[in-house]
């Protein structure tokens, strides 16, 4: 029998189910993401006093390649955190919840692959 009574809501379809839970993901990634993207910045940034006793060619090349480091370790943490606010900007659905999942752990791991590609791309003395 259909209860097409007036004045009644018809039931939200399975897709459209509210997450109570979609801020869980988000918070975890936020709290680990953002200490971890700050470290990086600040080793990134003290960087340069490895080579301050450094002369002629081998600090050309230290700066050089600290140079492009830099700005790539730049670059990977604007993407981290644009991914970290893609991951609260997802609509808190049921059927959401595994896109906002990925992009909660996508965040941290770009962070991580970022200072890898900065420790790899510097020409360290």
């Amino acid at each position: 029998m259909s209860d097409d009574r007036p004045g009644t809501a018809p039931a939200p379809t399975p897709d459209e189910t509210p997450d109570p839970r979609a801020w869980i993901a988000p918070l975890i990634s936020t709290v680990v993401t953002v200490p971890l993207g700050l470290l990086a910045l600040l080793y990134g940034a003290l960087s340069p006093m490895e080579c301050g006793s450094c002369n002629g060619a081998v600090a050309d090349r230290f700066h050089d390649s600290w140079m492009i480091g830099w700005t790539v370790l730049w670059i990977g943490l604007l993407i981290a955190l644009a991914v970290l606010i893609a991951s609260w900007a997802v609509p808190r659905r049921l059927r959401f919840a595994a896109r906002r999942v990925g992009l909660a752990l996508a965040a941290p791991a770009t962070v991580g692959v970022t200072f890898v590609a900065f420790m790899a791309l510097v020409d360290w003395p």
